[in-house]
């Protein structure tokens, strides 16, 4: 027998959370399990002040939202960030409600650099991440590195994979800034110069 939907729900109000609307089963449940981000803010503190400026997107929303594009290979930021808005798991993932305004791409653009630009904070908290990821068994380790042909063998498996890893954190990081980059000029912004990346030393 055909049956037809002769009722239109889509404005009625339900009364839920994002926790409901998330499988239990769900990869992003897993790999929030699995992957602590915390060690993320002794590795900025000091790239954020205290006590004066805006208030900035919190550091480790903003490296999910990287690891969102990565693990789900979403093809830029600026759809990745459009994703999410709709995405209840990835809501969920970055600790957002239903109704939480989603980092526009600029301003996302901007917090990334202002706080990374000329550092190689990114290469380090962006490589922990995906170690972590590896360890737990969610990235094949011979499958996903960019690079990975062009690695020197190494006698030292832990320096090897070592290696492996700064090289597709630094792969990463060309992509994105790239696109960061283009949009500033699309919309008549200097770009920002990302050719040196100097060492922080008090990390």
């Amino acid at each position: 027998m055909l049956t037809t939907n002769n009722s239109d729900k889509r404005t009625q109000f339900e009364i839920t959370s994002i926790d409901q609307l998330v499988p239990e089963d769900h990869l992003v449940r897993k790999l929030d399990a699995c992957i602590d981000f915390s060690f993320i803010y002794d590795l900025v503190k000091d790239k954020y002040s205290t006590e004066t400026g805006r208030p900035s997107i919190d550091p480790i929303v903003l490296f999910k939202i990287v690891f969102i594009q990565y693990i789900f290979g979403i093809k830029s930021m600026r759809q990745t960030i459009s994703e999410i808005e709709t995405n209840m798991a990835y809501r969920w993932f970055l600790g957002y409600g239903l109704n939480d305004k989603i980092p526009h791409f600029t301003t996302f653009g901007k917090n990334y650099v202002r706080r990374f630009k000329d550092t190689d904070i990114f290469e380090k908290i962006f490589m922990h991440i995906l170690e972590q990821a590896i360890n737990a068994g969610f990235i094949k380790e011979d499958a996903v590195f960019i690079d990975a042909t062009h690695v020197k063998a190494n006698a030292n498996k832990k320096k090897y994979n070592k290696v492996k890893l700064e090289k597709e954190a630094r792969s990463y990081q060309v992509i994105l800034d790239k696109e960061i980059n283009k949009d500033r000029i699309e919309h008549g912004k200097k770009p920002f110069d990302m050719s040196k990346k100097k060492q922080n030393t008090k990390n």
